[in-house]
């Protein structure tokens, strides 16, 4: 017998915060990246291009937290409801949760005796606990956490919209959107790698899905820009 531990360490275990920290940063860059070049290739000074940066990614920020919240309260607020009634039913019918919870065990492959034998075990440790995971498919690990996702999500977005405006910052104004363009999409592939292999998925089907959009995104604000720029 092996003398060494076993440890596995699951994807799941970090989806929650995975997908708020990537959205965040992917959200982040591509917007005010796209800003910048939109704004830079209308002919704008490199005031005008850091303001508008800046506000995009104070507003982005704020957006993200704010939308971010709003989404995960309201899954919290459903895996509460269940919880709550499958508390109730608990409370009033055990004997038919009971057999509720057999049947669980019996559609995934136990035979009757050992399900039911499951089942009580379970029911006598932590009912709602057992049902909570086995029938509503709510966990510690899986649950909803509104705060934790809006915070992930502001500060990830200014991160990855950071970037740009440091561009922005150190080179010549004519060749603004022409380096935050190159940067962003180089950017961009690492971080949709980087997601990617965190999550356990292709690094290369993750980084060409991002750039590409990314690089839509900065083409359209681009080509909007370039139109005001030659109106006005």
């Amino acid at each position: 017998m092996s003398g060494l531990s076993h440890s596995e360490n699951h994807m799941i275990h970090r989806i929650g915060w995975l997908r708020a920290a990537v959205l965040g940063a992917n959200d982040g860059l591509v917007s005010t990246a796209s800003l910048v070049v939109g704004v830079a290739a209308a002919g704008s000074g490199r005031p005008e291009i850091l303001i508008a940066g800046l506000a995009g990614l104070v507003a982005g920020a704020m957006s993200m937290a704010a939308g971010e919240y709003v989404s995960v309260s309201s899954q919290t607020d459903a895996e509460q409801a269940d919880i709550a009634r499958e508390t109730r039913e608990l409370g009033e019918t055990p004997e038919a949760e009971l057999d509720e919870l057999t049947r669980i065990y019996v559609a995934r492959g136990l035979d009757d005796g050992l399900a039911r034998q499951v089942a009580i075990q379970l029911s006598d440790k932590d009912a709602l606990g057992a049902h909570s995971r086995d029938e509503l498919g709510i966990s510690e690990t899986v649950t909803a956490h509104p705060i934790q996702a809006a915070l992930v999500s502001a500060a990830t977005f200014a991160v990855g919209a950071v970037i740009p405006l440091i561009i922005a910052v150190l080179v010549p104004a004519p060749q603004i959107t022409l380096v935050v363009a190159v940067t962003t999409l180089v950017a961009l592939s690492v971080l949709g790698g980087l997601g990617a292999s965190v999550g356990g998925a292709g690094v290369v089907k993750g980084a060409v899905r991002v750039t590409l959009w990314g690089a839509l995104a900065m083409a359209a604000t681009a080509g909007v820009g370039m139109l005001f720029g030659v109106v006005a």
